[in-house]
């Protein structure tokens, strides 16, 4: 197997996701982050390949909303991993990563039909 689709046991996107690839045949692998904590040099290559943290990281959830200001502003890619270690659930899910390395961020049906 070599598609891994890592997010959150409690995401309902990442159950969607899930839901697809099953009903579509994908054989897959799902990996819950707060389970199995990513580690920080997988987090710079996701990074790195979705734009940078930014990219990353959901700040329209509740987790960025609740972070103190101070937590806001990583400067180095250090302080980013040390930060999503901490608060898993800063990564947008699912975070889907093919058998080539590429890593898609978030589910819907068009972008999945267009890998698959």
């Amino acid at each position: 197997m070599s598609i891994e689709v890592h997010g959150l046991n409690k995401c309902d996107t990442c159950g969607k996701a899930r839901k697809w690839l099953d009903r579509h045949g994908v054989d897959h692998r799902f990996i819950d982050y707060r389970e199995v904590p990513v580690p920080p040099a997988t987090l710079k290559t996701w990074a790195e390949a979705v734009g940078g943290f930014d990219a990353l990281v959901n700040r329209s959830g509740t987790t960025w909303r609740n972070l103190a200001p101070s937590r806001k502003a990583p400067g180095s890619t250090a302080e980013w991993t040390l930060l999503i270690r901490e608060y898993p659930a800063l990564v947008k899910r699912p975070v889907l990563v093919l058998a080539d390395g590429s890593v898609h961020l978030g589910f819907n049906d068009k972008s999945y039909s267009g890998l698959f």
